[in-house]
């Protein structure tokens, strides 16, 4: 972002799609070393998680305040046997660049001589890369205390990073001083965390896709639902459901005896089938359909309880028990040849498809069934417990499907199959072959008109046919299941074939591009201490008289248009992120200062305009080792850094610090001084027909390029009823933010007359700890 050189969006550090060696084995190997001190623990002064654009980046990140004490002068190169240990428990280090440049760059920093908090923060992003959560930026930096340093690094979930901090800790500590540790728990203890924490595949690929886009998200809970878009722009999802997935659909969807009589009456071929209430009674209806046919759960998902192909009574009787703990009731239908298919429809139109595998194995007349199992399927790199792999493992002691399975060949998992003899193991639940290039259109128009019957926005339809290239009709396929929320994984990681756009196909449905739906509310974010509470309020009540629902979070309170719902301080990031989650805001004022950015960050990732007064409150920062201006100067780019390209950033001319932020700003720039002369305003107008806000001849003038447009007498543009006075610069700030806001100048003039300054009438919240987002309904 911005035009001169930005703050890390990455770190060069990775070479990101270059993948991480396997994890070493023998990790507790420890090097012999000469004599040496032990030396004591690093020292975590300070652990800061910041959630939003920072003074680092624009995304979340772990900022840790480390003091290494006496090892300040101890630097890799002097401790015996450091680099060898710590390489050999970490290879893949070598793929770190780090300032050099190149592959192998940090093991030349680290042969050179580098301080323990640099390493540490190598380390760190080493663990998160092996866990499965690849992070590619980190920085450390000294602080004006020797020996103390502020280290970074990417975080997408507090908790994960924290845990990977605690373990990167005790293992710089391990290698310093030569005693062993246990890389691969300290991963897996990492990877527990990722797996417990962050988004689920299908959700993170919808995410993905929605930032790829521009579209901000927020995660609402420790699970998978997750907020695409601001305030009144925004849409819900809950892994592959959406919140335009209706309750009745989803419901028609889980009882499929309901879903096929609906679908059979709308000409889509079902299989016929009946509910039944025992094991008699399934082969009484096995009997009525004709053999072979499938039992399965009237409401079940993922396959699980279903099973095909069945022509005896005890294998029919055994079905019904494998597929009654699935479903409040178990169906047997008709057994239609083919492969199952699972046909993916968004939007009403068909985004990917994935063909099922039989799957088996060859006995070899020594191995167990049990032992076949593991070592020909469980093997496969695609099976894993966590959601992340898209196969499972299979574990013969516990599946009843499998047993079932097993039985029906006359096997056992103890039993010992001939050489050359193929057992089937599975023959649904293995969807792995991407086919979505072959469908037939027949067969997409099927599917479609299924989701529609069903009224399903996303649905997973699981059809079985021979050939998926040839209309269902004329090979008597048919449609088995309609699924709601249905899983993205198959298409993917697909065993064969190109992974497909899914989450891009669902973020594109959500926010139609043609819409120009970017999940956006108009957005200004204000920063400094000079009035930025007054151009805050008086800029909402702008927006309000525009005919937006307004959240405004300021100094002054939080409020929902002119209704106030908090009198306490709001220009921090819980009150601005409660606004972004309200449906009833369709436009949001924050106001934002020096702290707010370096204890939490900004509370969103964008804005329309972003406002800068000025570079004051120096003396308020120690804490944050923020002691000279250079270092405000950093701090408050922040706000430039975020502005969209199609908005502004609204500067104080007057203040040369705040004038040096302007070649930052993705956007364009608004100026305001009071002196016009200024030479910068000059320089800017003449520039491309830059915009101005100044002062001339006692009247308020926004200028473009050299015309000019007279807002009125500053004497005359002054508060409400009592005609209270505004300060100069504080009044030409709002109408350039207004200004850059689009709102037209007569109501800005009429607006500002209007506005009442005294304190607003106090509303409490009907709920106060349900947060705003549950409040909606009382904005007026």
């Amino acid at each position: 972002m911005g035009n001169s050189p930005p703050k890390s969006a990455h770190n060069s550090h990775i070479r990101r799609h270059v993948p991480p060696p396997a994890l070493p084995q023998g990790s507790l190997h420890s090097y012999p070393l000469h004599p040496m001190a032990t030396f004591n623990d690093i020292q975590l002064l300070r652990i800061n998680y910041l959630r939003g654009p920072n003074i680092w980046t624009y995304r979340p990140v772990l900022e840790v305040w480390l003091d290494l004490g006496e090892l300040e002068d101890h630097p890799s190169n002097v401790l015996p046997g450091f680099n060898q240990r710590l390489t050999a428990w970490l290879p893949a280090l070598i793929e770190h660049h780090c300032g050099v440049g190149e592959r192998g760059g940090f093991l030349e920093r680290l042969e050179n001589g580098t301080w323990c908090g640099h390493v540490l923060e190598h380390i760190v992003i080493e663990l998160l890369n092996l866990s499965g959560m690849p992070t590619g930026f980190g920085q450390t930096r000294s602080t004006s205390q020797r020996g103390v340093y502020r280290m970074v690094f990417r975080a997408r979930d507090e908790r994960v990073a924290r845990v990977a901090l605690e373990q990167g800790h005790a293992l710089i500590m391990a290698a310093i001083n030569d005693q062993p540790f246990d890389v691969p728990a300290a991963v897996s203890r990492v990877r527990t965390e990722v797996d417990d924490q962050y988004l689920g595949p299908s959700t993170a690929c919808i995410v993905a896709a929605a930032t790829d886009r521009g579209i901000p998200h927020i995660r609402l809970n420790d699970g998978n639902l997750v907020q695409l878009g601001y305030g009144a722009s925004q849409r819900r999802i809950w892994t592959a459901e959406s919140e335009l997935t209706g309750a009745i659909a989803e419901g028609i969807a889980s009882d499929k005896d309901l879903t096929k009589s609906l679908l059979k009456s709308c000409g889509v071929p079902v299989p016929e089938g009946q509910v039944v209430n025992s094991p008699a009674e399934a082969w009484e209806a096995a009997q009525d359909i004709g053999l072979p046919v499938v039992v399965k759960p009237s409401d079940g998902n993922h396959g699980r309880g279903v099973t095909l192909d069945l022509r005896r009574q005890e294998d029919i009787e055994g079905a019904y028990h494998v597929a009654y703990p699935e479903g409040s009731d178990v169906m047997v239908e008709r057994f239609i040849p083919g492969n199952e298919h699972r046909v993916l429809v968004v939007g009403g139109k068909v985004v990917a498809a994935a063909r099922g595998e039989v799957v088996s194995i060859t006995g070899n007349g020594r191995s167990t069934v049990r032992e076949l199992i593991d070592s020909q399927l469980n093997s496969d790199p695609r099976r894993g417990y966590e959601e992340e792999y898209p196969l499972e493992i299979i574990n013969v002691a516990t599946d009843a499907k499998v047993q079932l399975e097993l039985k029906r060949q006359d096997l056992a998992a103890d039993s010992v199959p001939a050489a050359g003899r193929q057992i089937v193991v599975q023959r649904n639940g293995n969807v792995a072959v991407d086919c979505t290039d072959d469908v037939h259109p027949e067969v997409a128009y099927i599917a479609q008109l299924a989701a529609r019957v069903v009224g399903l926005d996303i649905a997973g339809i699981d059809l079985v046919a021979q050939d998926i290239s040839r209309p269902l009709q004329e090979q008597g396929g048919a449609i088995v299941e309609v699924n709601a929320g249905p899983g993205l994984l198959m298409h993917l990681k697909p065993a064969v074939g190109a992974p497909r756009p899914v989450g891009q196909a669902i973020a594109d449905h959500l926010f139609p591009s043609d819409e120009g739906g970017a999940g956006r509310i108009p957005l200004v974010g204000v920063a400094g201490t000079r009035g930025t509470s007054t151009i805050a309020r008086v800029v909402g009540w702008l927006m309000h008289l525009g005919g937006h629902h307004t959240g405004l979070a300021c100094r002054e309170g939080l409020y929902l248009d002119r209704r106030c719902v908090d009198t306490t301080d709001s220009a921090h990031w819980e009150a601005a992120h409660r606004l972004l989650m309200n449906r009833m805001v369709q436009a949001a004022v924050i106001e934002n200062d020096a702290r707010t950015i370096l204890r939490d960050g900004l509370a969103y990732d964008r804005c329309q305009v972003g406002v800068v007064t000025d570079m004051d409150g120096l003396a308020s920062l120690a804490e944050f080792d923020v002691l000279e201006q250079d270092q405000m100067y950093k701090v408050m780019r922040t706000q430039v850094d975020v502005v969209l390209p199609e908005g502004a950033a609204v500067l104080n001319a007057a203040e040369p610090q705040v004038l040096e932020l302007a070649p930052l700003c993705d956007g364009s720039v608004v100026l305001y001084a009071q002196d016009g002369s200024l030479p910068a305003i000059a320089e800017h107008r003449a520039q491309d027909n830059g915009r101005a806000v100044l002062v001339k001849n006692g009247r308020v003038v926004l200028a473009t390029g050299s015309a000019e447009h007279v807002l009125g007498p500053v004497s005359e543009l002054t508060f409400g009823r009592n005609a209270v006075p505004i300060d100069t610069d504080t009044l030409l700030a709002i109408v350039a933010t207004a200004w850059a806001l689009d709102i037209a100048p007569d109501l800005i003039g009429a607006g500002i007359k209007t506005f009442e300054p005294e304190a607003l009438p106090v509303t409490p919240p009907a709920a106060p700890a349900t947060g705003l987002a549950a409040n909606a309904g009382g904005v007026r």
